[in-house]
């Protein structure tokens, strides 16, 4: 019996869906968005006509995710490096981007009950980029739906470095450094993604074959899923690909293969035991 299609998939989206098994949907999708540059080159355009292209993607990705209910999905908008080394006009532009993206798209995230959030050292972007994405943060607070998180100005090294000087200054506020405990969990409970489980599936789009220090820690055990798709070409139908080979997978974590009932069995279990929210939710950096 196939599975019944949700509203607003178009058809090439519905034909995919179809194949999908709808209860052993990813529980968290996380994307790193590459090509902007290459689509752009290949057209003989500027750099910043690939990054404008790209919003296009981020709105048809984001909207299929939801309507298939997908809990939560993560893109990797804009890279510490990117901040420290690319061009300072391009800096700019990217950055004018995010504050238009945030003020047109609010309300179709409203439409679609989906909260946005963030991750990455916020306080380093300028202090009107901080203000546009407080407000797009406040505006989607309320809704109960897919939770988008959007990496900027993130660096998985240096959210590990926060995440250990966060745990050190519990510490300290606790009674000193003899009170400081260390383990996966605890590690976990401090990461900017503490309010999130997981990542199931990451996408890399373009080709490449690195994860370019996206979210080093949360991925131990996440599905890769390379695609020759540049960003800007990139679609709600090509996250369903993704999907489809997602579960075509067998998910061990570490474990040894095995068969039939057995094998769905422990499959689920682990993905829900992974799938669980940390614990504590606090703000991030």
């Amino acid at each position: 019996m196939q599975a019944t299609v949700p509203a607003g998939l178009d058809r090439k989206e519905a034909e995919v869906y179809q194949r999908l098994d709808p209860k052993r949907l990813p529980k968290h999708i996380a994307i790193i968005m590459d090509g902007n540059g290459r689509w752009a080159r290949r057209r003989h355009l500027p750099r910043i006509a690939g990054h404008r292209a790209g919003v296009s993607s981020v709105r048809s990705t984001v909207e299929t995710a939801s309507r298939i209910g997908i809990p939560a999905l993560t893109l990797y908008a804009f890279s510490e490096e990117n901040w420290k080394k690319r061009p300072a006009g391009e800096v700019s532009f990217l950055m004018g981007l995010l504050c238009r993206y945030l003020k047109a798209e609010v309300p179709t995230l409203n439409k679609n009950n989906i909260r946005l959030e963030y991750i990455g050292r916020q306080r380093e972007l300028p202090p009107s980029v901080q203000e546009k994405m407080r407000w797009a943060s406040e505006a989607t607070a309320q809704n109960t739906g897919m939770v988008l998180t959007l990496a900027l100005n993130y660096s998985a090294r240096t959210e590990l470095v926060d995440a250990f000087r966060s745990m050190v200054d519990a510490a300290a506020r606790n009674g000193g450094l003899d009170h400081l405990e260390i383990d996966e969990d605890a590690v976990s409970r401090h990461l900017y993604t503490r309010h999130l489980p997981d990542p199931d599936l990451v996408v890399r789009t373009s080709g490449e074959m690195r994860l370019s220090n996206f979210l080093l820690w949360q991925l131990a055990y996440a599905e890769i899923y390379v695609t020759p798709t540049l960003w800007p070409e990139f679609r709600g139908v090509h996250l369903l690909e993704g999907i489809e080979e997602y579960q075509k997978r067998e998910r061990r974590y570490g474990g040894l293969a095995v068969d039939g009932a057995s094998q769905h069995g422990r499959a689920e279990a682990s993905h829900t035991k992974l799938s669980a929210p940390h614990a504590s939710k606090t703000g991030r950096s």
